[in-house]
């Protein structure tokens, strides 16, 4: 199963919802697909530039996953970057397309794939404009279009198992000529499991991503850094919505939710890769991490300085697949339930204001439940 934000009967995007993969073998993807689509969404092929269907498209609608339907871009994040494939600034749903590192051509890039079939979509680099930075290189063959008046027609099965019109609000539900603008904050506090439990819990964080940064690209994986010589550190990368949450209000959640003045280490985790850190997306992160730190250390509100460094920004490379969610996934495991629900509880303790609703005043062993 996969969480993924998708439409009902009346065209509105709800979500983030249980959904289940769709796998099927290459003999079923070649009658499902044109032999164009296979070489693209299954081989990772790419389509000649400037000949693409969707290129010029200037339709308002939505742009879903021509493998299994998924709703992927709309129209609103849509922009002419004069590369020859279309382009987007941002996904519709941070769930519904998936990175990952890609050394393929002697180069390293960061490869999207759809969450739901993980069809080969394109790849995505840092040169879009604002709000997110971001571009989206998509191929048209990876793509369907869908008019914004007949979005009805994207209405997915499992929408009907949501639990209800309030429900569906408080788990982000937008239409799709409202798109959000969101920001996103990295930041990295020993184990992932843990920080990402914390921070999933609140009220504007869109999605939190559990990954590496600030090292050896050419050693991204969970063993190669748990050596502590990569140069990595665990982190977590925060999609949320300014509107609802500021960055300083995450940056005293992430003081919060760790022990920022433990050098190298969280407790019996121990090493580099478990660094207290910060890693600004911009000039006013920046400003903002450097100020928090300097009134948490003038106020003294621990016992000793903060050892946490502000790093440059760097690749964030997503973790594999059975990191994600591990907290919420796990809740039974040991080292979850002696260390990060603590955390959990903590941050809901201390933060009662930035908590979801479904959350507000529950216990750890409520929020797993709230969140299967």
């Amino acid at each position: 199963m996969v969480q993924v934000h998708v439409f009902d009967r009346s065209g509105n995007l709800i979500g983030p919802i249980d959904s289940p993969r769709l796998e099927l073998s290459a003999a079923e993807w070649q009658q499902r697909l044109s032999p164009e689509q296979f070489r693209v969404l299954r081989n990772q092929g790419t389509e000649r530039p400037f000949c693409g269907t969707l290129l010029d498209n200037k339709q308002a609608g939505v742009y879903s996953c021509a493998g299994c339907g998924l709703p992927l871009f709309d129209s609103q994040s849509k922009f002419h970057s004069g590369t020859g494939w279309p382009s987007f600034f941002q996904p519709i749903a941070p769930t519904n397309v998936l990175e990952i590192t890609d050394d393929s051509h002697g180069m390293v890039r960061t490869e999207i794939t759809c969450a739901r079939c993980d069809g080969h979509l394109g790849h995505v680099f840092s040169d879009g404009p604002k709000p997110t930075g971001l571009r989206f290189c998509l191929n048209s063959e990876s793509l369907n279009f869908t008019a914004a008046d007949e979005l009805a027609k994207l209405a997915d099965s499992v929408a009907e198992l949501a639990p209800g019109p309030a429900a569906d609000a408080s788990a982000a539900e937008a239409k799709v000529e409202s798109p959000q603008e969101m920001a996103t904050a990295i930041f990295a506090g020993g184990c992932f499991w843990c920080t990402e439990a914390a921070f999933e819990q609140l009220t504007g964080v869109l999605d939190v991503m559990s990954g590496y940064i600030g090292g050896d690209p050419k050693r991204i994986d969970y063993k190669s850094v748990c050596t502590g010589t990569t140069g990595h550190a665990e982190a977590i990368r925060i999609t949320f919505d300014p509107q609802q949450i500021s960055f300083d209000q995450l940056l005293d959640v992430f003081f919060d939710a760790h022990d920022p003045t433990q050098l190298n280490r969280q407790g019996n985790d121990i090493g580099t890769q478990y660094r207290s850190a910060i890693f600004p997306a911009d000039e006013s992160q920046q400003q903002a991490a450097t100020k928090k730190i300097a009134e948490l250390n003038e106020k003294k509100k621990f016992p000793t300085p903060i050892a946490t460094t502000i790093e440059p920004l760097t690749k964030f490379h997503p973790a594999e697949d059975y990191h994600q969610d591990y907290a919420r996934l796990n809740p039974d495991q040991p080292f979850i339930q002696s260390v990060s629900m603590p955390k959990v509880c903590k941050v809901r303790e201390k933060h009662a204001g930035l908590l979801r609703k479904e959350t507000d005043g529950a216990g750890a062993k409520n929020f797993n439940e709230k969140h299967e």
